[in-house]
């Protein structure tokens, strides 16, 4: 396992869409291994595989309890909205208020190419629609309707 790079957000590979994961071979549990060792060194709730220069369709979120790896994942239902104040590893020292979804329920594959589905509220329901928006190219400072100041 590595820790990698987190780019930041003036890095042109963040605005890409990224690929769908066709098999899951040694090269994607590398990365998963590597993505949540680089998400403990940063101490963030969640990171997507665009941010450590890879563009492909897999996050991490840190639901508190565990860190959540998905493949290809997606939102499949949501309901209720949030007023999300948020924060990115890959812009660093900004927070911003964003609309969330207040539930989601996101499908995705696990390493072993298992289906999941999970259900989540408020905090992690903001940190899976955070995530899945990296992998489309999206930052949260493209939905920020009011920043935060110190």
């Amino acid at each position: 396992m590595a820790i990698r790079t987190i780019l930041q957000e003036n890095e042109p590979l963040l605005r890409k869409k990224s690929r769908e994961v066709l098999e899951i071979d040694a090269k994607i549990l590398t990365l998963l291994d590597d993505m949540k060792e680089t998400l403990a060194g940063a101490e963030g709730v969640g990171l997507a595989a665009p941010q450590v220069g890879i563009l492909r369709r897999v996050i991490l979120v840190d639901t508190g309890k565990e860190v959540l790896e998905l493949i290809n994942p997606k939102i499949v239902r949501q309901s209720g909205t949030q007023d999300s104040c948020e924060g990115c590893l890959s812009v660093p020292g900004v927070r911003g208020h964003v609309a969330r979804p207040k539930k989601v329920t996101v499908q995705g594959y696990n390493r072993d190419g298992d289906l999941m589905e999970y259900e989540a509220q408020d905090f992690v329901a903001t940190i899976f629609s955070h995530e899945i928006d990296h992998l489309d190219g999206i930052l949260f400072t493209d939905k920020v309707t009011k920043y935060e100041r110190d």
